[in-house]
């Protein structure tokens, strides 16, 4: 008897549940940089390492569900939104834990430690990111209910609430990021120079991260408001 895949298995319940599993595995990726930084600005690298292999098995998890959302999703739901905008979605929230696996890996690679003055602002940095992951997270979480709904009445208005917070946490994101920066700056002349040009890259990823979550928001939004 063949044994199914347990990931499909889930389709047999709801065509979009998949893609909710599929933010929380991407957004708990991106939740790992916390500690992560936490540990390797300590100079704990053991620690760090394993938080990276933490962060990469979600990532390759999450990979295998956006595969199997792909390869599963009927070609004929009876849904108020298309196929592709949902396989859109998907496409979006994946490089959340993509970017997540890019950064701590470069980090660890370089063991790179930022001077002790950006730690802390680094560290803020970090949760303001990983906040707007949650706040996509949390929207994404009610796609269901939306449909259930048909994209109308009180369940809209709450969603798009979210993603006006959403869009809010990012543009905190771009405030800390480009204080980060400024800080940086007026340490480079003291610091290897390679080095720096590694830090403004990890600061961009940050970024990055954060603006990957912001636009899962509005692959939501383009769901409402067809």
């Amino acid at each position: 008897m063949a044994v199914r895949n347990p990931l499909e298995n889930l389709f047999g319940k709801s065509p979009i549940r998949p893609i909710q599993e599929h933010m929380l595995l991407c957004h708990e990726a991106g939740e790992q940089l916390a500690p992560f930084f936490e540990a390797s600005q300590a100079g704990e690298w053991e620690t760090a390492k394993q938080v990276h292999r933490d962060i990469a098995r979600m990532e390759r998890e999450a990979d295998k569900l956006k595969n199997s959302v792909r390869r599963n999703l009927p070609k004929s739901l009876f849904l108020p939104v298309p196929r592709g905008d949902l396989l859109e979605l998907v496409s979006v929230q994946d490089r959340i834990a993509n970017r997540a696996q890019d950064i701590s890996g470069m980090v660890l690679s370089r063991k790179m430690q930022f001077p002790e003055k950006l730690q802390e602002p680094l560290l803020n940095f970090v949760d303001s990111c990983t906040a707007a992951s949650f706040q996509a997270l949390r929207a994404i979480q009610e796609l269901d209910e939306l449909l259930e709904v048909g994209f109308t009445g009180r369940e809209v208005l709450r969603v798009e609430e979210m993603l006006k917070e959403l869009d809010k946490l990012e543009r905190t994101t771009d405030k800390l990021g480009a204080s980060l920066s400024r800080k940086l700056f007026k340490l480079e002349a003291s610091l290897p120079p390679v080095d720096v040009m590694f830090m403004y890259r990890v600061i961009d990823d940050l970024g990055r991260l954060a603006d990957h979550a912001e636009k899962a928001g509005h692959r939501l939004q383009v769901l409402i408001a067809r």
